[in-house]
This record gives structure tokens, C-alpha cells and sequence, in this order.
């Protein structure tokens, strides 16, 4: 394990956990790993275009899980030099790819049979349905954050995880295409509009709602021996 991350949280305390990298065949991503309490589950995070494992938001998703009794893992889906090319930003079949062959690691990493969720914002929710269809692992429940699901494509009809799609009230024209995914899901499936919330939830108190919805849906589900776990 690499050295400790000790930087301010969005909590406004140290931010202090374990810095790992993800092992993808020939790559090293940085990642900060939380495991899950006994019995609970783990999310991974698949960040949006122009983010990272460094998001304020979804660093406090985490932290609010994680009090939940969830483990978690914040990694970048691209090296530095990756990001930095665009297009690798919003190709989907590649982060999807990249959090599929995540999921096999953290299998390896004495988590073997503990439930996995996936947690996506923006372009990072697209690639988490994308990989719950290419990984050989079950996973037991998605959440999409101000996520763009449209473009998981012809993959939606296939995404057998319950899935939740939380989207701001003020996000016009993003409510309208996770609408459209919405309808295009055959699994278990919901969406959430949080009132007066932009795409970044920003706004005073809406952020906390993400934090809500999301441990409401994963908490049952990624409980071991819940209805939707299954270890691959």
C-alpha cells in the first residue's frame, strides 16, 4: 500500500485512507479503498468527464456511506496523460472496460464475497451500466448522480442491476435524457428528482438528498445474503 492520503475531506476534516492502486493489466491507477464493514458491500466510484478520485462530491457520497457500514473505492479510470486526450474522457467502451477489469481486482483484494455497487456521475454513470453488462461478476445495485445513462446506448435493454437514476430538478434537458433511459431499462429501476438541484448539486441541502437516496438504495441490496447478491 502506498502512503496515506491526509488531505482535507469535504466534511472539513482530514480525509485519511488507504491509497492503493488498482491493478489493469499493464496500468497502476491511484485509488483510495475503504473495506465494508462485516457483512456489508463495497461501491465503486465511476467518475464523470473532467473528474477524479479527488471529487468533493463524491468523496462525501463515500464518507456518508461509509458510515453506513459500506466500503468504497475512488480511482481514476485514466492515467494523467490519458485524461488529458478528450476524447478518452467520453469513451464510454473504455471506462467501461477500465471499472469492469476494477471489479475483478477488488475481488482479489480479500473482498471476494462481498456485494458490489457502482455509483456514476455524469459520463461515469454511462460507463457504469455499460460495465455491469461486460463484468463477470454480479452486481447488486447502480446509482446514477446527474448521470448521462442516454449514453450507455444499446446496453440499457441489457443492465440487470437495480438501478437508480438521481437527477437535479433544475437540470433541464439531462432530466429529459435519463427519462429516456429510464424507459429503456428492463431491471428494477427508479428515478429521483431532487427539487431546486442543478447538475453539480451545489445548491445548499441537495447534495445530502444524493447522499439519502443513494444509502437507502444500496444499503438493502448490498447486504450479504440480500435478495440481489450473488458472488461470480
Amino acid at each position: 500500500m502506498a502512503d496515506r492520503n491526509s488531505q482535507p475531506g469535504p466534511l472539513g476534516h482530514a480525509y485519511d485512507r488507504p491509497e492503493v492502486e488498482v491493478s489493469i493489466g499493464p496500468l497502476g491507477l491511484p485509488g483510495t479503498l475503504v473495506h465494508p464493514a462485516g457483512g456489508q458491500g463495497i461501491v465503486l466510484f465511476a467518475h464523470g468527464s473532467g473528474s477524479s478520485r479527488l471529487s468533493p462530491r463524491n468523496r462525501l457520497v463515500a464518507e456518508r456511506l461509509q458510515r453506513s457500514g459500506l466500503g468504497t473505492l475512488l480511482f481514476d479510470l485514466l492515467q494523467p496523460e490519458e485524461a488529458a486526450n478528450r476524447a478518452n474522457v467520453f469513451d464510454i467502451s473504455l471506462l467501461a472496460e477500465r471499472l469492469a477489469l476494477a471489479t475483478d481486482w477488488v475481488r482479489s483484494q480479500a473482498l471476494r464475497d462481498a456485494p458490489i455497487g457502482y455509483f456514476g456521475a455524469s459520463t461515469g454513470a454511462a460507463a457504469a451500466l455499460v460495465a455491469e453488462t461486460l463484468t463477470r461478476h454480479p452486481i447488486a445495485a447502480i446509482v446514477s448522480r446527474g448521470g448521462r445513462p442516454d449514453l450507455a446506448g444499446v446496453a440499457l435493454s441489457r443492465v440487470r442491476a437495480p438501478t437508480l437514476l438521481i437527477v437535479g430538478g433544475d437540470d433541464h434537458g439531462v432530466i429529459e435524457l435519463n427519462e429516456e433511459a429510464l424507459a429503456r431499462l428492463t431491471c428494477e429501476k427508479h428515478l429521483a428528482i431532487v427539487p431546486r438541484a442543478g447538475h453539480l448539486f451545489e445548491e445548499p441541502g441537495t447534495l445530502d438528498q444524493v447522499v439519502s437516496l443513494a444509502r437507502d438504495w444500496f444499503v438493502p441490496r448490498l447486504r450479504q445474503g440480500g435478495p440481489n447478491h450473488a458472488t461470480g
